[in-house]
């Protein structure tokens, strides 16, 4: 079945060609490399707004290229998040659509899902995958390697991926051993080897900027896809529990002499941690001559983070919008996006082209001319990029689902946003999230909307057997 889907991609790609957009005067088609952070919130960067922590690289990367204002990841956490940024598809049909807490079977892709890496694989991409998984385990059908990406490094699951000094990396499908000494904490599931390192060595996000760059250099005459897919700045929360500062950072950097608690200072330094080897990776592309031949986009899985000991009230890493990781409000979900391409991209752009995740799909196969799979939720938003205004289509509606906290779900149709607690039952939350970016005013009062935001919720919800919506509190019982 699965060798079934990709053949016919493949030959609705030769039959009809990408969606229209065309990059003219190209040798070959474009590179893609995509960033992923891991809870790095909205305001948590110079250009959106951040005053206290240094991003200059990740500024600099949106002054010569494109930042987006209204764009959204694919969940508030992360495997699902990745699942749909993967895949395509919404939050209310595709396969991953919470982060596992006992059978970590439902956290694993399936064989017939089709994903982002395979598209591009079939039609003469060289793929990889550097840093965090989320979606598929050793012997699940969801494993990188399965999945399209012809070589993998990193971690195949978000608790080991606390430890930024863990005992053993991930290489394709074999345990690399690293020089670090692990104290392990206790978890429900074998495969979840969360920790935190008593020895420290080896720290994980240099080891992915090293392979990044030698991938790069091994593939350079393209066309390429990575999947940097970075933690910082993820709190480790099983050094926040035992030791109160999960902000692991090999030193603090510019922020040592700050006044600050420890774990505020581990935070800043794991943002500017992360921005600096970016800047380094775009260097490198530069200095093979890649830079022009690549598009190079960067965003956050999610809202930022409240879980390394660290205050938030000090950086307000989510600007002016609501809410945080595990909300539906913007905070939770409203993503940084910047594209680079230098030469293609005009610099200094600021688009509020509505966009999420599920967007790469579609644009990755404008960029290799393949045909979308069908039954995704994806749009391309390279026209945006090309700076081709009037050739970008819009979303009819963005849809998300949350299933811890008791439930939720979130719509984003035009202007508006509702948010429905719990989901399916829960009464509905109406926001102009335009005028309100900061969802402080409800407009429920607007029944006609209301109607209508109820009316896409129950559309774009399919049942799942591994997702099943928590029952409500019994009456007069509090919510917890």
């Amino acid at each position: 079945m699965r060798m079934t889907r990709i053949l016919s991609i493949a030959i609705l790609s030769i039959a009809y060609g990408a969606s229209g957009v065309v990059v003219r005067g190209a040798e070959r088609p474009p590179n893609l490399i995509f960033i992923l952070a891991d809870d790095l919130g909205y305001g948590d960067l110079g250009c959106y707004g951040q005053k206290l922590i240094q991003t200059p690289r990740l500024d600099r990367m949106a002054g010569e290229g494109l930042r987006f204002s209204q764009f959204y990841a694919g969940a508030t956490v992360c495997a699902p998040s990745r699942c749909v940024l993967m895949t395509g598809r919404h939050l209310g049909h595709c396969q991953v659509r919470g982060n596992a807490s006992g059978d970590v079977l439902v956290q694993s892709l399936r064989d017939e899902d089709v994903t982002v890496a395979e598209v591009l694989k079939s039609t003469g991409y060289a793929t990889s995958l550097v840093g965090k998984w989320g979606l598929g385990e050793i012997d699940h059908p969801g494993h990188p390697l399965r999945q399209g990406f012809g070589s993998f490094f990193g971690y195949l699951n978000q608790v080991h991926a606390h430890n930024y000094w863990p005992e053993f990396l991930w290489r394709d499908r074999d345990q690399v051993p690293l020089s670090n000494v692990v104290q392990l904490a206790p978890r429900p599931s074998g495969d979840f080897r969360g920790g935190w390192a008593t020895k420290r060595v080896e720290y994980s996000q240099d080891l992915f900027l090293k392979e990044a760059l030698t991938w790069l250099e091994a593939h350079r005459n393209g066309p390429f896809f990575l999947y940097l897919a970075l933690t910082l700045p993820h709190a480790n929360n099983e050094a926040t529990a035992a030791r109160g500062n999960g902000a692991e950072v090999p030193d603090y950097g510019v922020y040592a002499d700050q006044d600050w608690p420890d774990p505020d200072k581990g935070h800043a330094a794991m943002i500017t941690y992360l921005d600096r080897d970016i800047g380094r990776l775009l260097d490198r592309l530069q200095e093979m001559g890649l830079a022009e031949k690549t598009l190079v986009l960067f965003a956050s899985d999610n809202g930022p983070h409240n879980e390394s000991g660290h205050d938030p009230l000090r950086f307000n890493p989510a600007g002016p919008l609501r809410g945080m990781k595990r909300d539906l409000y913007e905070g939770g979900i409203r993503a940084p996006l910047i594209a680079w391409w230098p030469k293609t991209i005009r610099p200094g752009q600021v688009s509020d082209h509505v966009g999420y995740f599920g967007d790469l799909m579609a644009t990755a196969c404008d960029l290799a001319g393949a045909a979308v799979p069908p039954d995704t939720d994806s749009i391309s938003f390279l026209p945006t990029v090309l700076g081709r205004p009037g050739q970008q289509k819009n979303h009819e509606y963005l849809y998300w689902e949350f299933y811890e906290r008791g439930s939720a779900q979130a719509v984003r149709w035009g202007n508006w946003k509702a948010v429905r607690k719990p989901m399916l039952t829960g009464p509905i939350e109406l926001y102009d999230v335009v005028r309100d970016p900061g969802e402080k005013y409800d407009l429920s009062r607007r029944t006609d909307i209301v109607n209508k935001m109820r009316a896409l919720m129950s559309q774009a919800h399919v049942e799942h057997p591994n997702w099943k919506v928590p029952a409500p509190p019994p009456a007069g019982e509090k919510k917890r």
